[in-house]
């Protein structure tokens, strides 16, 4: 389900641009040869297991990182020639951040509020706005070390939003929260979603992405293996379909039966029944299943096609691109300014020297 309301049509120009991003450290390769577009207004999920590159791919989108090939364009910036300018653009919601002794949750967002040029009436009224959005101004003088983990979390989104970005990159922000603090998370997604933010989420709860993103990012050793709707990852050609078969008691001829049977297998059983991988799905198919199962005396009394879950699909899409890609051969030399003008009407300062972003 998408929640967003404005997304950009397919040929607009994207808020953000990566091409062939790639990063190494030491002999390991990380991240390798990442193309994708995010269009103003969209909500993407970024899935992957451990260790697939999946925060290193973000640290470089917003300038904590440089790659070793490629390039990241925000809102028309490269983000190693114009990293302030990219950082004016993003907002940054790592998977940990620092907590202080002896500082509440009022003065932790007035601090940052100062820190990013707020001042006076203004800022006391942007910290005020921004606590009452994200349910904190409850928690005001609460000490910041003294949170639960889902306050936590809706304290570090509060300090992202505080500048107003135009691109919200959260890295595992439902990340250890019990269900209620989900439920909060996700309806302060889709209230930023219809204000018109751009949302770049990492995270390993496969089904609550899906009921928030318009479109999902599957990465995988480095590689992108998918790019599109969780329709279009479960409704692949030549992908197996499952059935749902329920018993009035499970004949224990029946597992030996569909040995027999071409293209159907097993894979997953109960005391009330069996999940049933057919390799061929058509509603013919099935009607003929059900017809043969009929004339064999098997008691059934439930037969339903199952609607493909979302993590089967994660696992088997990643089964199918277990096989590593070479690696390139090129190594990325920061450009001395963008290849590209900025957008006009901005005077951004000379870029910071490579190596040199922070």
């Amino acid at each position: 389900m998408s929640t967003s309301t404005n997304s950009e049509p397919p040929n607009s120009k994207p808020l953000v641009e990566v091409r062939g991003l790639t990063k190494y450290f030491g002999k390991l390769l990380a991240v390798n040869q990442v193309s994708f577009d995010i269009h103003r207004g969209q909500v993407i999920g970024f899935i992957g297991e451990n260790g697939a590159g999946k925060t290193t791919t973000m640290r470089m989108m917003v300038s904590l990182d440089l790659p070793d090939y490629g390039s990241i364009r925000v809102n028309g910036y490269d983000a190693v020639a114009y990293p302030n300018e990219v950082r004016r653009a993003v907002g940054w919601m790592p998977d940990a951040y620092g907590t202080y002794d002896f500082m509440t949750v009022f003065e932790y967002m007035d601090f940052f509020a100062r820190a990013y040029g707020f001042k006076g009436s203004e800022r006391e009224m942007r910290v005020r706005e921004v606590m009452d959005f994200t349910d904190l101004t409850v928690l005001a003088d609460r000490p910041m070390n003294k949170l639960s983990k889902g306050m936590g979390q809706r304290l570090c989104l509060g300090r992202t939003l505080l500048p107003d970005p135009d691109l919200l990159v959260l890295d595992e922000p439902a990340a250890g929260l019990d269900p209620k603090a989900r439920i909060e998370f996700k309806n302060l997604v889709r209230l930023l979603a219809a204000q018109g933010k751009t949302l770049f989420i990492s995270s390993h709860i496969l089904s609550e992405l899906e009921q928030m993103c318009d479109s999902m990012l599957f990465i995988s050793q480095g590689r992108i293996v998918h790019h599109g709707t969780s329709e279009s990852l479960k409704v692949r050609e030549g992908h197996p379909g499952v059935v749902r078969i329920e018993f009035d008691g499970l004949p224990d001829t029946f597992q030996e039966w569909t040995t027999l049977q071409p293209g159907l297998e097993v894979f997953d059983s109960d005391k009330k029944g069996v999940r049933l991988r057919m390799e061929t799905c058509t509603p013919e198919s099935r009607t003929a299943l059900l017809q043969g199962m009929v004339r064999e005396g098997f008691p059934v009394c439930e037969f339903h096609l199952e609607e493909v879950r979302l993590e089967d699909a994660f696992v088997d899409i990643l089964s199918r691109s277990s096989q590593p890609a070479a690696p390139p051969a090129a190594t990325y030399q920061p450009a001395a300014a963008p290849q590209a003008s900025p957008p006009q009407g901005s005077e951004p300062t000379p870029p910071d020297l490579p190596g040199g972003a922070s």
